[in-house]
Formats: C-alpha cells, structure tokens, sequence
C-alpha cells in the first residue's frame, strides 16, 4: 500500500478554487477507514481524524474523550496512519485534530509523524480547552495547571509557520474564537456552536438553527476583523442535517461547513437500525 500525498500547496490551492468557484468547502470527520473512503468518494475536501471520531465508531459520545481514558495523540495517530491513510485515493487531505496540552509530547515531533505520514494538515480541537465552560471551577483547574488555550494557539503557529501545515483552528466560545485567529493567523478555523444533536448520543442544548446561524456569523464577523484572509466554517448545535447545512449557508457568510456527526454517527446509526432490523424480523417460513 502507497498511501497518495497531497502537499500543502496544492491544499491551498484547491481551497481557493472552490471560493473562487462560490462553491462550499466541507471539512468532515471520520472514525473509520470505510467512512473516510466513502467521504472522500463523495467529494468532501478535508477529512479530520481525532479521538472523538474514533470513540464515537465505538459507540461512544464525543466528549468522552475529554475524560483520561486514552492517549488522545496516540490514538488519533494511530488509527490516522493504520485505517484513514491507508482507505484514501488522494482525493482529499487529512487532518489530525491534536492535543496541543499533552504533558508527555513535544508538539514538533507529534507534527513531524503527522507529516511523515502524509498528514499535512493540523488542528487543535483533540481536546480543546476550548469546550469547558469559562465559568466553571473546572476550567480554572485546568488552566492553573498549565492546560490553556495559549499551547493550542503556538500548536497551530508552529504548523504553519515553521512547518508548512495547513493550520486549521476551532472554538467554542467568541473569546477563544478571536484569539485563535488574531494570534494564530490559521488558514482555516471553524466556529463550534456546540455538540451536534441528534441521534442515540447526541445532545440538544434548545439552540434552533435560526440562532446557530446567527451566533455563528457573529464570531464570522469579529474573526474577520483580526484576520481578513480566514477561511470560514460552521459546525454543531442545530446543524444536523443538508437542509440545516443549507441554512447555515444562506445565512451566514462563511466559506462551508464541517460535518460530524452528520455525516458519520447519525447515518451509520439509521443504515444499520434499518438493516438490522429487517433481518431480525425474519421468521421461517411456514
């Protein structure tokens, strides 16, 4: 197996073409090998591997990957360089969402085995900081302990600085959003509205797409104001599914949209259910 390579160049490049065409980039994530074969087969243009995807084929909700079960970096590694590389036809470029706040890794050597593998693009959501409540004792916990934002921010600077990376930055909250982009310059970053609902392990926070739509434009426009040049995507709370996609396109002035549990949990969910359950109704014939 020669797993085909796309440069960051030519990433870039393509990027571009689809803005310059009007046409919608769409970033997805894959816990799998055959979804990530599919996705690609389908035309998406950034295929994201972390250990949320990874524990969501096992059944599992995203977030538990925020509990110490795991070596998220090992696990996102692992399963990107054995089952997602190894299903691509070069179509799409992969990338590996990271924990910038490992305390057993320097960050350079965990982007130089993405690179090595033929990864050429990074993001900082494998955790992120970024999903607990600023409000919370927890967060302070954490921060006191050195697990901030500020790793994730020089994680991305060092992608695309020194490591000619695409960089590609995500929050959840506006505070965390305009600092990513104002110090990190990314080449991409997605504003996260909150987990998708939907589904066995979905969750619903009430938020109607009418107001993922608006908060999303919101941090659009003060992303903007600090980096100009930003690509623009949209991701969870009540986008669930093309129809919600679709709204989120009309009404905000994004560059596209990333997709989940959309397009990985929820329909793996519905095809078995309906399969599974046509064969368990089965009954010998009389």
């Amino acid at each position: 197996m020669i797993t085909k390579r796309i440069s960051t160049q030519q990433i870039l490049a393509n990027l571009q073409h689809k803005i310059e065409q009007r046409l919608p980039i769409m970033i997805s994530s894959a816990g799998s090998g055959l979804v990530a074969k599919l996705q690609e087969q389908c035309g998406t243009d950034c295929i994201n591997t972390f250990s949320g995807a990874r524990l969501r084929a096992n059944g599992m909700g995203t977030m538990s990957m925020m509990w110490p079960i795991l070596d998220s970096n090992k696990q996102t590694l692992d399963y990107t360089r054995e089952d997602i590389m190894p299903a691509l036809d070069g179509k799409a470029f992969v990338c590996a969402c990271l924990n910038a706040n490992d305390p057993l890794k320097d960050m350079r050597m965990v982007l130089q085995e993405c690179k090595d593998m033929g990864v050429n693009s990074v993001s900082n959501i494998g955790p992120s900081i970024s999903y607990v409540d600023h409000d919370s004792e927890i967060y302070k916990v954490m921060t006191s302990a050195g697990i901030t934002i500020d790793n994730e921010i020089e994680m991305l600077k060092l992608a695309k600085e020194e490591m000619d990376m695409v960089s590609i930055g995500l929050a959840f909250t506006l505070e965390d959003s305009i600092r990513i982009c104002a110090e990190a310059k990314p080449h991409i970053f997605c504003y996260h509205a909150g987990t998708t609902k939907g589904g066995i392990k979905g969750y619903d926070n009430g938020m109607t797409i009418e107001e993922t739509a608006e908060q999303t434009e919101y941090a659009y426009q003060k992303c903007r104001e600090v980096h100009p040049e930003v690509i623009l995507v949209g991701h969870g709370a009540a986008m669930e599914n093309p129809d919600d996609a679709q709204y989120m396109l009309d009404h905000t002035s994004g560059h596209g949209f990333w997709t989940g549990s959309s397009t990985e949990r929820l329909p793996i969910e519905r095809a078995v259910t309906q399969a599974a359950s046509e064969f368990t109704s089965l009954r010998f014939s009389k």
